[in-house]
């Protein structure tokens, strides 16, 4: 399918299913997840050509690239900045451990909450990732599960979105799950002619959270590297957890347990191949 027609199939989906999002929010319409990056921005553009009602929304985490907050005030003054109310850090601290690949209560407190009870607009495409490979273009997310295209939930409606009513429940439309990242960029520079945030021209490929457990170990390195800041903090963080939560974990000083969570490794894994075999070297 060439990008004529994705755009023309995301139009369509998009109104029909406006009628939905504005019987679970008639002030706003869709609720649409927005993080300055290209997809959310593609998102955005497909939603005013298809002339759908809708309200961006931009959650920060604490943890946010300051280029791409002021690419988004700049370029995206109606999209809603919503500012964290406790920081990352002090939410590990609560809970005593930090976000990883498994278990990223991170997305959880700062941008799935928010939009329960709604119609849910992501930028969600097939091609990122295998795991979004099996996304569906429209689903529910949270407690009912539906996965499928919107005419099979559409025989259905009915029922479905009477047992959203104010739950955390929320319904996921995903307008350019097939589109390719070349369809992204084809069509924010040719279709919507709009300026992109300057991270991906310094080769960032993602610009999402700094130091997001999804990210792989490379980019990690990098995005540690040019935000040093955030390191700091997450060392501190880190010291601060081996004093008063994990004192049962072997580490031996903060730097070695933040190499563990950035590497992706499992503990035991990073514990054998670093520490043991460091301990072995140096015994040899």
């Amino acid at each position: 399918m060439n990008l004529d027609k994705k755009i023309d199939y995301s139009i369509a989906l998009l109104r029909k299913a406006e009628s939905m999002a504005l019987r679970l929010d008639p002030e706003n319409g869709f609720y649409l997840a927005f993080s300055g990056g290209k997809d959310s921005q593609a998102l955005y553009h497909i939603a005013q050509m298809a002339g759908v009602k809708f309200k961006a929304h931009m959650n920060l985490t604490s943890v946010d690239p300051p280029e791409v907050i002021r690419f988004v005030r700049r370029q995206y003054p109606d999209v809603e900045l919503i500012k964290p109310k406790i920081s990352i850090y002090d939410i590990a601290k609560k809970k005593g451990i930090l976000p990883t690949r498994q278990l990223r209560w991170c997305c959880y407190v700062y941008k799935e909450q928010n939009a329960a009870g709604k119609i849910n607009l992501v930028g969600v495409r097939k091609q990122e990732s295998t795991r979004r490979n099996n996304w569906k273009e429209m689903q529910i997310n949270g407690g009912k599960t539906f996965k499928g295209n919107f005419d099979q939930f559409s025989i259905h409606n009915e029922t479905m979105i009477s047992c959203m009513g104010g739950g955390k429940e929320k319904i996921v439309v995903s307008p350019l799950l097939d589109w390719t990242e070349q369809d992204i960029w084809t069509f924010l520079n040719t279709v919507a002619n709009v300026p992109h945030c300057e991270l991906y021209d310094k080769g960032y490929r993602r610009i999402g959270c700094i130091g997001c457990p999804m990210t792989h170990y490379k980019q990690l390195l990098r995005e540690f590297s040019d935000y040093p800041h955030v390191k700091r903090n997450w060392m501190k963080t880190i010291e601060w957890l081996m004093t008063n939560k994990w004192t049962d974990v072997r580490w031996d000083n903060p730097e070695q347990a933040f190499n563990w969570w950035i590497s992706g490794k499992s503990f035991d894994k990073f514990y054998a191949d670093e520490v043991l075999q460091q301990k072995f070297d140096f015994d040899l």
